[in-house]
């Protein structure tokens, strides 16, 4: 397999530049030991936080893929794609931001609830295609995907219970059609 082209992040002019975004980084990148921790310093060294990383086995035997979620000026996060795409391990690093993706995370919300609470608790959890994954006498557990403002939503709707624990895994993302993620 050939190593993709890869374009380097659009032009922008000053005003978008400075302008505070949060960006969706994909990577595929050598299954190797110290990869997230080469990638993860490309951060730290400009002192930004990574928001969300999600890393599973990608389809090319022996890569992973990563997914990065972080903000912050336009200007330095096309500079760190730029210095992530020179690593030796990123087979490719692309930012999708502006992209047409498709775009997920999955979330799981504990909440404490009365017995008469819960048809409230379900049926909101029905809006979000939600489903319940386990119960208890005192709990409800909820399983939702969907984009992370759909997550955010629901998390808002499910707090005015007793939302005692949220997990989230963080924002994944692939490009339609024949792009390349």
């Amino acid at each position: 397999m050939g190593t993709p082209i890869v374009e380097p992040p659009p032009e922008l002019d000053e005003e978008e530049a400075e302008e505070t975004r949060r960006t969706t980084i994909g990577l595929l990148v050598n299954d190797q030991p110290g990869v997230l921790m080469r990638i993860s310093q490309v951060f730290s060294r400009r002192g930004y936080n990574i928001e969300s990383l999600v890393v599973s086995p990608a389809h090319v035997t022996n890569t992973s893929r990563m997914t990065i979620t972080c903000s912050g000026p336009a200007k330095v996060l096309n500079q760190i794609i730029l210095q992530l795409d020179k690593l030796v391990d990123v087979i490719h690093a692309r930012d999708h931001t502006g992209d047409e993706a498709v775009t997920r995370e999955l979330a799981l919300y504990k909440v404490g609830c009365t017995v008469a609470e819960r048809t409230e608790v379900l049926q909101i959890a029905e809006v979000f295609r939600g489903k319940a994954v386990d119960i208890s006498e005192e709990t409800l557990t909820i399983e939702a995907t969907g984009t992370s403002e759909k997550m955010d939503a629901l998390e808002s709707l499910l707090g005015k219970f007793d939302l005692r624990e949220m997990v989230r895994t963080g924002k994944v993302v692939m490009a339609r059609g024949a792009e390349i993620t």
